[in-house]
Protein backbone atom coordinates (compact mmCIF):
# COMPACT_ATOMS: atom_id res chain seq x y z
CA UNK A 1 0.00 0.00 0.00
CA UNK A 2 1.47 3.37 -1.17
CA UNK A 3 1.30 5.85 1.89
CA UNK A 4 2.18 9.52 1.58
CA UNK A 5 4.02 9.24 -2.08
CA UNK A 6 7.18 11.83 -2.46
CA UNK A 7 6.09 13.86 -5.91
CA UNK A 8 7.71 15.02 -8.75
CA UNK A 9 9.05 18.15 -7.31
CA UNK A 10 10.78 16.90 -4.47
CA UNK A 11 11.86 14.01 -6.07
CA UNK A 12 13.41 15.96 -8.55
CA UNK A 13 15.29 18.45 -5.77
CA UNK A 14 16.62 15.48 -4.40
CA UNK A 15 18.07 13.96 -7.60
CA UNK A 16 19.73 17.03 -8.27
CA UNK A 17 20.90 17.39 -4.53
CA UNK A 18 22.62 13.66 -5.09
CA UNK A 19 23.97 14.96 -8.55
CA UNK A 20 25.94 17.61 -6.98
CA UNK A 21 27.10 15.65 -3.78
CA UNK A 22 28.53 13.30 -5.98
CA UNK A 23 29.46 14.53 -9.04
CA UNK A 24 30.72 17.63 -7.36
CA UNK A 25 32.83 15.10 -4.51
CA UNK A 26 34.36 13.57 -7.69
CA UNK A 27 35.29 16.58 -9.47
CA UNK A 28 37.14 18.16 -6.35
CA UNK A 29 38.84 14.65 -5.76
CA UNK A 30 40.09 14.28 -9.58
CA UNK A 31 41.18 17.73 -9.24
CA UNK A 32 43.62 17.01 -6.31
CA UNK A 33 44.81 13.47 -8.24
CA UNK A 34 45.16 15.30 -11.91
CA UNK A 35 42.96 13.21 -13.15
CA UNK A 36 41.90 13.51 -16.96
CA UNK A 37 38.58 14.54 -18.12
CA UNK A 38 37.62 10.63 -19.74
CA UNK A 39 38.73 9.30 -16.59
CA UNK A 40 36.30 11.83 -14.43
CA UNK A 41 34.13 10.92 -16.47
CA UNK A 42 34.18 7.56 -16.14
CA UNK A 43 34.83 7.49 -12.59
CA UNK A 44 31.91 9.87 -12.18
CA UNK A 45 29.65 7.30 -13.90
CA UNK A 46 30.78 4.39 -11.85
CA UNK A 47 30.43 6.43 -8.76
CA UNK A 48 26.93 7.67 -9.42
CA UNK A 49 25.93 3.72 -10.08
CA UNK A 50 27.33 2.73 -7.10
CA UNK A 51 25.65 5.70 -4.82
CA UNK A 52 22.68 5.01 -6.75
CA UNK A 53 23.03 1.78 -5.71
CA UNK A 54 24.58 0.91 -2.54
CA UNK A 55 23.39 4.15 -0.60
CA UNK A 56 19.64 3.21 -0.13
CA UNK A 57 20.52 -0.44 0.81
CA UNK A 58 22.41 0.76 3.43
CA UNK A 59 20.24 3.69 4.83
CA UNK A 60 17.01 2.47 4.91
CA UNK A 61 15.88 4.17 1.18
CA UNK A 62 17.75 7.18 1.76
CA UNK A 63 20.26 9.14 -0.28
CA UNK A 64 21.99 12.15 0.95
CA UNK A 65 19.34 14.25 -1.50
CA UNK A 66 16.64 12.31 -0.29
CA UNK A 67 17.71 12.19 3.62
CA UNK A 68 17.85 16.15 2.76
CA UNK A 69 14.52 16.38 1.56
CA UNK A 70 12.52 14.06 3.71
CA UNK A 71 12.15 11.13 1.69
CA UNK A 72 12.92 7.59 0.80
CA UNK A 73 12.28 4.91 -1.42
CA UNK A 74 10.62 1.60 0.07
CA UNK A 75 8.98 -1.95 -1.60
CA UNK A 76 5.21 -1.89 -2.07
CA UNK A 77 4.69 -3.32 1.54
CA UNK A 78 6.93 -0.39 3.15
CA UNK A 79 9.63 -2.62 4.01
CA UNK A 80 13.16 -1.59 3.10
CA UNK A 81 14.89 -1.75 0.05
CA UNK A 82 17.42 -4.38 -0.56
CA UNK A 83 20.40 -4.59 -3.36
CA UNK A 84 17.97 -7.06 -5.88
CA UNK A 85 15.09 -4.33 -5.48
CA UNK A 86 17.69 -1.39 -6.12
CA UNK A 87 19.39 -3.15 -9.11
CA UNK A 88 15.79 -3.79 -10.87
CA UNK A 89 15.00 0.15 -9.93
CA UNK A 90 18.59 1.20 -11.15
CA UNK A 91 19.89 -0.62 -13.83
CA UNK A 92 17.29 -2.87 -15.47
CA UNK A 93 15.00 0.84 -15.69
CA UNK A 94 18.15 2.55 -16.85
CA UNK A 95 18.49 0.21 -19.90
CA UNK A 96 14.83 0.70 -20.40
CA UNK A 97 14.92 4.38 -20.37
CA UNK A 98 18.18 4.24 -22.89
CA UNK A 99 16.69 1.71 -25.24
CA UNK A 100 13.69 3.74 -25.88
CA UNK A 101 16.28 7.05 -26.13
CA UNK A 102 14.82 8.25 -23.12
CA UNK A 103 10.75 8.39 -24.06
CA UNK A 104 10.47 5.77 -21.40
CA UNK A 105 11.91 8.75 -18.72
CA UNK A 106 9.90 11.40 -20.11
CA UNK A 107 6.93 9.55 -19.40
CA UNK A 108 8.18 8.67 -15.85
CA UNK A 109 7.74 12.13 -15.12
CA UNK A 110 4.04 12.59 -15.94
CA UNK A 111 3.56 9.62 -14.23
CA UNK A 112 5.26 11.06 -10.88
CA UNK A 113 3.53 13.89 -11.54
CA UNK A 114 -0.02 12.81 -12.30
CA UNK A 115 -0.65 9.42 -10.93
CA UNK A 116 -1.83 9.45 -7.48
CA UNK A 117 0.59 6.70 -5.89
CA UNK A 118 3.40 8.76 -7.93
CA UNK A 119 5.01 5.70 -8.90
CA UNK A 120 7.02 5.85 -12.57
CA UNK A 121 8.44 3.43 -14.46
CA UNK A 122 11.28 2.25 -12.43
CA UNK A 123 9.24 2.08 -9.48
CA UNK A 124 7.17 -0.23 -11.25
CA UNK A 125 9.80 -2.78 -12.43
CA UNK A 126 11.12 -2.84 -9.09
CA UNK A 127 7.99 -2.79 -6.70
CA UNK A 128 9.38 0.45 -5.15
CA UNK A 129 7.60 4.08 -4.03
CA UNK A 130 9.42 7.21 -3.21
CA UNK A 131 6.99 8.22 0.59
CA UNK A 132 7.98 10.65 3.10
CA UNK A 133 7.76 7.98 5.99
CA UNK A 134 10.26 7.51 8.16
CA UNK A 135 12.00 4.02 9.29
CA UNK A 136 9.90 2.67 12.60
CA UNK A 137 10.31 4.83 14.91
CA UNK A 138 10.45 2.88 18.01
CA UNK A 139 13.56 1.46 16.77
CA UNK A 140 15.09 2.78 13.76
CA UNK A 141 17.55 -0.72 12.83
CA UNK A 142 14.24 -2.79 12.21
CA UNK A 143 12.94 -2.33 9.18
CA UNK A 144 9.73 -1.36 8.11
Amino acid sequence: MVERPAGFWVRLGANILDVIVVSGTIYILAALFGLTQDTREVVDGIGNLLYSLLLPVLWYGYTVGKRLLGIRIVKLDGSKVGFGTMLLRVVVAGFVYAITLMIAAIVSAFMVAFRKDKRSIHDMLAKTYVTYEKPSEANPYQES
